[in-house]
Order: C-alpha cells, then sequence, then structure tokens
C-alpha cells in the first residue's frame, strides 16, 4: 500500500499511485513553458509504505540478491571480497607448502648422499672386486632408515653398483653427474618414474682427491609436504566459517537496504525517475491526482492547460481552484466516471475518473482529461490525409495501364477530378506523343482535358499552346517546380496568356490553380495543370505537395508510355521493312493478303511470294515466337533465307530441312555469346503451286493446316503432314502433293487468326471454315470476310493471312517434243520451235531461242542421259526448257581462245534474262527465261 504525501518546498520528485517515484527535472531540462513557471511552486511528494504493505511486484529477498537492486550489488559485493581473501590464503598455504616441501627435499636428499658418500668402508668398497655384495646391502639399509626413495652408487662413469631395483644395477645412471664427476655437488629436481623427485649427486674421493664413484640419493616431494597437507583442512574450514558468517551480515544489511529501495538498482531509480517525469508532462491526456481530503495532490501540465489551473494549485482544495461546479463535484466526488463530457471554457473535455482505494491503495481518486474538441480537428485531419493516401493509392494503380501516352494522359485527369481539383488539364510535348525526347521552348498540346462540367472555357483538347514567360506554366517549365495561383482574379501575369479568355475562365468561377511539371528524371514531358471551382477552398501548400506527389506518379507513367510507344514505333518500322511491301508478277496465282500486328507489341509472322522457274509460284507463311525486336529481327533473317534457299529450286521438304539447320545454328551461336533468346519455336509452311500440271507441293514445320476452298465452295484443311518446329531438328520433312481444280483458292494463315485463350485451337479451325465457306469468290473479297468474322477485339499475337485463287497455264500456250540422243535431231527441234514461236506472233525470238534450245539439247545429247524432252510455255516470259535424267549439273566456265568448245552456256547466259537448274525425282531441268518483245 501506497500513500502521497505532501510536502511544501521545491518539488524534487513526484510519486504516482504505482508507487514509483519520478525527479523534478532541472532548470536545465525545461518540460514546457507552463511547468517550468510552475515547477518551484509545486509540493514535493515523497513514497511512504503503508502498514502491511508489500514490496513493488511481490520482490522477494531471492530476486533482491540476484544483483539488479542496489540490495542486491551490496551483497555480491561483500560475498565477492570474503571469497577472494579465502581464496588469497588458500593460494600462500599451498604455495608455501610447496616451497617448503622442494627445500627439505634438497637438504635431506643431499645430507643422505654426502653421509653414505663419507660412510666408513664407502671408499673402500668401491676398490673391492665386487662393490655390489658390499654397498647394496648397506645402501638397502641406509635407504630405509633415512626414509628416502632410493641411494644408488656408480663408478665415476655413472654405472650403477646399488640400486633398489636389482634389476637396474649395471645399467647407466640417469641424471646430471658432471660437475660430481668434476669433483663438486648436485642437486636437481627431476620427473621420474616414481613421480616429482629432488636427487643429489655427491663425488666419492679418493685421498689423493681423485672421483673414485658417485652416491646419488633422492625422495619424492610427496614425501615430505605432509605438513602443509595438515594444515590446509584447517584453513578451509576457517575460511567457511568466515564465509558463512560474512553471508548472513550480508544477508541481513541486504534484506534492510532492499525494504529501503524497494528491489531497485541505482540505474533503475534514476531512469523511473526520469522517465515518469518525462511522460507524466509529455503526454497529451490531463492527470489530476485527489487525496482524501479532497485537496489536490497532483495535476499535471496538460491538466493546467485544460482546466486553467493557478500556479499553485497543488495542496489547494478543488472547490478553490475556480473550475465550473459540475467538474469541482465530480473531482472532488472521487466517483468511478468513464468519458463524461464536461463543458470547461471553451473546450469540450472527456472525463474518465477512477478512486485510488479500490485495491487497498490510499484514499483519493485519479482522473485523465482529454479535449474531445481537438480530437475532432484531428479527426478530420486524419480522415483527409487517409482521402489523399486513397488518390495516390488509387494514382499507382489505374494510371499507367494502357502503355499509351495519350490515354495516361487521360487517366491522370480522371483520377484527379473530383476528388482533388474541379478541373484538370495536361499538356504534352508533341514528341513525347510520338515516343521522342521532348525539346525545350517547344510548344506543348493539350492532351487530355477532364472536368465536373463539359463548358469549361479552358484550352480544348488536341490545342497546341505557347505559354508566355509570365505564364504560371511558362515558370513551372523553366524552373522545373510546381506553382500555386491562389487567386487568379489577381494573377495578371496568367491573364496574359489569353486575356479575353482568362476573362471567360474566372467568369466562371475557377479561382485557384496548381501547375506541377511532369518529371521523369532530367526530362519535362509536360504539365499538369489543376483548376478549382466548387470548392471554396484556394490551392494550399498541402495541396501543392499532393499535386507534385501525383505528377511524379503519373510522369514516370507517361515516360513508360512514351518509351514503348518508341520501341513499338521501332519494332513496327523494322518489321515493316522485312515485310515485303508489293507482290511479285506472276499468273500462276491470283493473291490477296492480310498482315495485321499485334496491340500489345509487334510479332514474328511473316509471308512471302516467290516466282520460281517453270511459271511455277511458291508462297511461304511463317510464325516466329514471341514479341518485340527480337522476334521480328529473327523473321527478317528467316525471311532471307528462305529467299536464297528458293533460288536454288528446292523441293518445300528439302527447304525446310535447310532452314531447320539454318535456325538451330542461330541458337547455338546465340547461346554461346550468351545473347537472346532462341529462337526454337519458329513454324513455317511452304507451299509450291505449278499452274502447268496444276498440282501444289506443300511441306510444314509445326504450322498450322492451309484450308483449301474448292470451286463450289466446298472447304477442307489439307491433310500435309505436321513436322517439328524450326529449330528442333532431328525429324526429317515430308512433301504433301495435291492436285488443285482452276479455280481454287488456297488459304495460309498463322496461329493467331485461330488461336485463342476462350477456345481450342479446333474450334477456331471450325470458326474459320465457317467465314471461308461464306466468303466471296475472289481472294479479297474472301480475306475480307475472314478477317472480320475472326478478328478478335484486342489482337495479343500478329496475324498473317494469304488466299491465293489458282490459274491454268493455257494447253496451246505449252509446246513439248520428245528428242532422241541423236545429234541430227538438233535441226529438226530448231524447226518445231521456229514454227511454234511463228504461230504465238514471237518471230522476234526465234533466232535467240533457237541458239538457247540448240546449246541445251547439244549438251543433254552430249553429256546427259535419255529420255531427252523439250518444252517451250509462253507466259509472261518465254521459258525454254531441257529436260534429261542425268543429275550432273552444267557448269559456266570461260573457255580459253584456243578452247574449241565451252562456250555453249555462256552464250546461253548472255542471250537469256536468267537461267538454271531444277531438280526432279528422275533427273533435272535446265531452263532459260528471254523477256517478250
Amino acid at each position: 500500500m501506497v500513500r502521497l504525501v505532501g510536502r511544501s518546498g521545491s518539488r524534487s520528485a513526484r510519486r504516482l499511485g504505482n508507487g514509483r517515484a519520478v525527479r523534478a527535472p532541472g532548470s536545465a531540462r525545461p518540460m514546457g513553458e507552463r511547468r517550468a513557471r510552475h515547477a518551484a511552486d509545486r509540493p514535493r511528494w515523497r513514497r511512504v509504505a503503508a502498514p502491511g504493505a508489500r514490496r513493488r511486484g511481490g520482490f522477494g529477498l531471492r530476486e533482491a540478491l540476484g544483483g539488479r537492486s542496489l540490495a542486491g550489488q551490496v551483497f555480491v559485493f561483500q560475498v565477492v571480497i570474503v571469497l577472494l581473501l579465502v581464496v588469497a590464503a588458500v593460494a600462500a598455504l599451498v604455495l608455501q607448502g610447496r616451497v617448503d616441501t622442494t627445500t627439505e627435499a634438497r637438504h635431506r636428499s643431499l645430507a643422505v648422499a654426502e653421509t653414505f658418500a663419507n660412510a666408513p668402508g664407502t671408499r673402500e668398497a668401491l676398490a673391492a672386486p665386487d662393490p655390489t655384495a658390499v654397498l647394496q646391502p648397506r645402501a638397502e639399509a641406509a635407504r630405509l632408515a633415512s626414509e628416502v626413495d632410493f641411494i644408488v652408487v656408480t663408478d665415476p662413469d655413472g654405472i650403477r653398483y646399488t640400486h633398489p631395483k636389482p634389476d637396474r644395477i649395471g645399467k647407466k645412471f640417469v641424471g646430471n653427474i658432471a660437475p660430481a664427476q668434476a669433483g663438486g655437488t648436485v642437486v636437481e629436481e627431476i620427473d621420474g618414474t616414481i613421480g616429482r623427485l629432488v636427487q643429489a649427486v655427491v663425488p666419492v674421493k679418493a685421498d689423493d682427491g681423485t672421483v673414485v664413484g658417485l652416491v646419488s640419493a633422492g625422495i619424492t616431494t610427496a614425501r615430505v609436504g605432509g605438513t602443509a597437507n595438515d594444515q590446509l583442512p584447517l584453513v578451509l574450514g576457517a575460511a567457511a566459517a568466515a564465509l558463512a558468517l560474512a553471508l548472513a551480515g550480508t544477508a541481513l544489511v541486504s534484506r534492510r537496504l532492499l525494504r529501503q529501495t524497494h528491489g531497485l538498482g541505482p540505474d533503475e531509480m534514476t531512469r523511473m525517475y526520469e522517465h515518469h517525469d518525462a511522460v507524466l508532462h509529455s503526454v497529451r491526456e490531463g492527470v489530476i491526482i485527489v487525496g482524501a481530503e479532497r485537496e489536490l495532490l497532483l495535476a499535471n501540465d496538460e491538466a493546467h492547460r485544460l482546466l486553467d489551473l493557478p500556479a499553485d494549485a497543488e495542496g489547494r482544495q478543488v472547490s478553490e481552484l475556480g473550475l465550473d461546479p459540475d467538474t469541482a463535484e465530480l473531482l472532488a466526488s472521487a466517483r468511478m466516471a468513464t468519458d463524461e463530457v464536461h463543458l470547461v471554457g471553451e473546450r469540450l473535455l472527456a472525463v474518465n475518473q477512477r478512486p485510488t482505494d479500490l485495491a487497498g491503495g490510499p484514499a483519493g481518486s485519479v482522473a485523465t482529461l482529454r479535449d474531445s474538441t481537438e480530437l475532432r480537428a484531428l479527426s478530420g485531419r486524419a480522415e483527409l490525409a487517409r482521402e489523399r493516401l486513397d488518390l495516390l493509392y488509387a494514382a499507382g494503380v489505374r494510371i499507367g495501364g494502357s502503355l499509351d501516352v495519350s490515354r495516361t494522359a487521360e487517366e491522370l485527369a480522371e483520377l484527379s477530378v473530383p476528388r482533388f481539383a474541379d478541373f484538370v488539364s495536361v499538356d504534352l510535348f508533341d514528341a513525347v506523343l510520338g515516343g521522342e525526347q521532348p525539346e525545350a521552348g517547344t510548344e506543348l498540346r493539350r492532351t487530355a482535358l477532364s472536368g465536373i462540367r463539359k463548358d469549361v472555357p479552358l484550352f480544348p483538347v488536341g490545342e497546341r499552346i505557347r505559354f508566355v514567360p509570365t505564364s504560371p506554366q511558362a515558370r513551372a517549365l523553366a524552373t522545373g517546380e510546381s506553382v500555386v495561383e491562389a487567386d487568379l482574379g489577381q494573377a495578371y501575369g496568367w491573364q496574359e496568356q489569353d486575356q479575353e479568355r482568362a476573362g471567360q475562365v474566372v467568369e466562371y468561377g475557377i479561382h485557384s490553380l496548381i501547375t506541377v511539371p511532369l518529371r521523369a528524371g532530367s526530362l519535362i514531358l509536360g504539365l499538369v495543370t489543376l483548376w478549382r471551382c466548387e470548392q471554396p477552398e484556394p490551392f494550399d501548400e498541402e495541396d501543392q505537395a499532393l499535386a507534385e506527389e501525383l505528377a511524379a506518379r503519373a510522369a514516370v507513367a507517361i515516360d513508360n508510355a512514351r518509351r514503348y510507344t518508341r520501341e513499338h514505333t521501332m519494332a513496327v518500322t523494322l518489321q515493316r521493312s522485312l515485310l515485303p511491301r508489293s507482290l511479285p508478277e506472276q499468273s500462276a496465282l491470283e493473291i490477296a493478303y492480310r498482315y495485321l500486328p499485334a496491340q500489345a507489341g509487334v510479332g514474328g509472322d511473316w509471308f512471302d511470294v516467290l516466282p520460281l522457274s517453270g511459271t511455277r509460284v511458291a508462297l511461304v507463311v511463317g510464325d516466329v515466337v514471341g514479341h518485340g525486336l527480337h522476334a521480328a529481327a529473327t523473321m527478317g533473317r528467316l525471311r532471307t533465307a528462305v529467299h536464297n534457299f528458293a533460288a536454288l529450286d528446292l523441293a518445300p521438304n528439302e527447304l525446310l530441312s535447310l532452314l531447320d539447320e539454318l535456325v538451330a545454328r542461330i541458337d547455338q551461336d546465340e547461346a554461346e555469346e550468351g545473347g537472346s533468346a532462341p529462337v526454337t519455336g519458329a513454324t513455317c509452311l511452304y507451299a509450291v503451286y505449278d499452274p502447268v500440271a496444276r498440282r501444289c507441293s506443300i511441306a510444314r514445320a509445326g504450322h498450322p493446316p492451309p484450308a483449301l476452298v474448292r470451286p463450289d465452295g466446298e472447304v477442307e484443311f489439307m491433310d500435309v503432314p505436321v513436322g517439328p518446329p524450326l529449330g528442333l531438328g532431328g525429324l526429317p520433312f515430308e512433301t504433301a502433293d495435291v492436285e488443285l481444280a482452276e479455280g481454287s483458292r488456297l488459304v495460309l494463315y498463322t496461329d493467331g487468326l485461330v488461336e485463342d485463350r476462350g477456345h481450342d485451337i479446333d474450334v477456331g479451325l471450325e470458326l474459320l471454315g465457317e467465314a471461308l465457306r461464306q466468303a466471296g469468290p475472289s481472294p479479297e473479297e474472301t480475306c475480307r470476310t475472314v478477317v472480320d468474322a475472326r478478328l478478335p477485339a484486342r489482337r495479343g499475337d500478329d496475324i498473317a493471312l494469304i488466299v491465293a485463287r489458282t490459274r491454268a497455264l493455257a494447253a496451246d500456250r505449252i509446246a513439248e517434243w520428245e528428242v532422241p540422243s541423236d545429234p541430227a535431231e538438233v535441226g529438226r527441234v530448231r524447226a518445231a520451235v521456229t514454227r511454234r514461236l511463228d504461230e504465238w506472233g514471237l518471230e522476234e525470238l526465234v533466232f535467240t531461242t533457237e541458239l538457247i534450245l540448240s546449246e541445251l539439247v547439244t549438251n543433254a545429247i552430249r553429256y546427259g542421259a535419255g529420255p531427252i524432252r523439250v518444252r517451250m510455255l509462253f507466259d509472261r516470259t518465254l521459258i525454254c526448257e531441257v529436260f534429261d535424267s542425268s543429275s550432273t549439273a552444267p557448269h559456266l566456265r570461260y573457255a580459253a581462245m584456243t578452247d574449241e568448245g565451252g562456250r555453249g552456256l555462256f552464250l546461253v547466259a548472255q542471250l537469256a534474262e536468267r537461267w538454271g537448274t531444277r531438280y526432279v525425282a528422275d533427273g533435272k531441268v535446265i531452263w532459260a527465261e528471254q523477256p517478250l518483245p
């Protein structure tokens, strides 16, 4: 139980109801202006223990002696002193006993050795024929009598004559005998087989002084240490008794000190005084303690402020403090109260009061006071801060998701209205809208405008604006700092921008603005301007800080969108530069196509149309997995490779095999260099259509199957064997040969047209088939119908589509002859060619054609193998072809002046526009093309 007793004079400590005391700070540590003013007049509080009161927290002797309290520290200190004294006494006794033991052992061993060496008969026994027989009994008798461990007699060289253990007689003595051999005496301590011992070695001298033998006597230190060991128990007993007495006396002293200090240590007591005093006068609640006689015992600084108490309030009756009757009655009554509201002056105080004698404490009460008026104001500020945090959080979530510069600016404007401003405008540099870095001093474009109404007289979206130097926008651009205009009616610099429009704005009711530059690093992307109209308060510094934070987050999103726009534009430019800009002229197919890049980023879809020899045409469609510059660049490499491989007139399966090896090498090179991602996952479909035979050869590597629309409108997906995607290797590719009726439509596409996250690819193929059945007969109509039916709302992947309607070369434009392997047949071939060219109206090409076919047929007869066939095709060019069953390819060479032949192919190459060799299943075809006159 604790009582608080008042005492006049300067206050040195205060004690609360929990029994802890707090020391009042000195003048060097004021706790507030009011506290410093009244510190000298407040009463001092000391702790008085009531009868039967327990120690704080049930603190007992055992805890006190633990060393944390002041009593425990005194107890431990005295115990340590007693222990040190006991240890010092025992150590001194042990060390002294050890010294005395060693000294006695040295004296005894030396005395025994000298006595035996000088004993009568020892010198004569050494000269006897058998010294051992004489000396051994004497040495043992002397050893037993003198209580040493051994007496050893040796010759001058240290060979033993005697020893307690007879088996060691005749062996070399162990020890330092050199001084004794010289006539001196040796006493030394050694560790022998029987323990730590002291041995002495003395010489036995003849009459002439020569050493005739040595005598050694030794004794272990254990045999001479009995005195010290006998004294040790007595010393330890006395030390134990002294320690017990010291502990008892110290415990009594510590117990008394414990009661006086209540188990607190010096540092803890100091910290408790300081902390309790600091807490009592720093809390934002008033604390009042009223005693049993209705006198005010304690009032902290906050209570003085809230109740406007006089400086000498402590010690006076509550009724004398000038409080209103209700508050004074409550504080004097000591009744319980919870958040009871009282009007004190202009403040509404919430009072909580509890009596202090509920748990056996002293009579009185403790009351706490809170200013609910200030709490409501603080609650309002907290709500405003929460709303602004919500605004910033929403900005981080909602702004910048589209990666579109204009849309990001619109998101910023829409988010700020009406939560922060009534109207918001965003002005950006034109370069930012195009994905480039802005240039200082250029005009800005109004990119977004949002507000509570649509008829605001601000610059509309799309307007190009050049701000005058006196405007806040121009100052913000120049300095990079936000600018606040609290009263637009008086802001003449702002009105100079457009005086007529400025008057309309002020008349409209807009009275305040904040303009903040949109900064991303060192770049200023534009401005965001916030306008107030309906809200009567002008923008202040807190609003300016919020606007800057909002603009900073939006600027990052706008800059990300700008960078994306730039990279997307570069990738699209690269991609379109790698795709065919126009289709080559050819007569075999009527072609229409569509290429639709993905909205999220460029991909690797591609297509091409390649004219081949013999009026044939190759169609190719491919897809590189992934998006971005890497996919577009890889697509360009594959398209170039297909161009080169197609020039070799390879079969589709052979071309895909070469393309597969190329992709594998690309992957390997990039893996070794640690570069970008591999190309594995690229797909390709390669088809070759021959209008003469009306046949189409198709091979595919992991690509969706082509669709065929027959002339009657029937749709089917061609059964073309599928190979693995390019770059995987391991499996061969197969070619499917299909005969196509004239007017059939061959549809090639990429997976972006049929694949969708919402359904399986089989469903996509069915939907594509339905669109093809509804399409018109022309390739252009087919492309339009398919794209309208299958184009998703947001393209996640590129779409490439080719529709090719087949044509057949008319029979009257084809001429063929079988040629026997006889050089004489060359003339008949020339005659037949001349007649057919006359029929076609190509008389101007007769000479060159005869010369070309003569050379080609002659080479086939001479170097090839039968059968030999000649074919002429009249298309956009005149094509001459010579077939033989040999697989040996001709080579163009330059003949020397003395060579009789070797100029045939050179002449063909000079006369023809193009020429080459095409391998077929049963031989080869050498062809040459001539332009029509």
